[in-house]
């Protein structure tokens, strides 16, 4: 197995971790790794060694979540898939309204365990974990969207 073949194997069981199928993060990996960055379903099916059924579901959920874009280019028959731009960044932002959910779960927590100290402090620790990084993250990437900017400009 070569070096590309190696990552997007590796990209496929990361992603796997974060909720995605395996076959979503090798599409990834494999988008990621391509030298244009492009691929028809069945270019990806083929070098993936993939059903085309299963072709289907992942790029379907890939473009539902907002990370892949498909597209026709001029005078093809075939739509093809590449990445969203700034991929990664679209996708913690989307992953950050969980941070409320965090926090909102802790409450619930605290309700429930009244004014016993170890889980309170416990609780209380996870709640004020996920309201700082529900505060601070945002900033992080404003930073980043700025970062890009300048990175793009001559």
């Amino acid at each position: 197995m070569g070096d590309v073949e190696e990552f997007v194997e590796e990209a496929g069981l990361y992603f796997e971790r974060l909720g995605l199928s395996r076959t979503s993060g090798r599409v990834i990996g494999w988008l990621l790794a391509s030298s244009d960055g492009t691929a028809d379903a069945s270019e990806l099916g083929g070098r993936l060694g993939v059903a085309k059924s299963s072709m289907s579901v992942a790029l379907r959920q890939l473009e539902a979540a907002g990370l892949i874009v498909r597209f026709r280019p001029p005078q093809e028959r075939r739509d093809r898939y590449r990445l969203e731009e700034d991929i990664f960044a679209r996708a913690f932002r989307a992953k950050m309204s969980e941070f409320d959910a965090f926090s909102a779960l802790a409450q619930r927590g605290l309700r429930a365990v009244g004014d016993s100290p170890e889980p309170r402090q416990r609780l209380e620790l996870m709640r004020d974990m996920y309201g700082f990084m529900a505060r601070e993250f945002p900033k992080l990437l404003d930073r980043w969207d700025q970062e890009r900017e300048n990175r793009q400009r001559p």
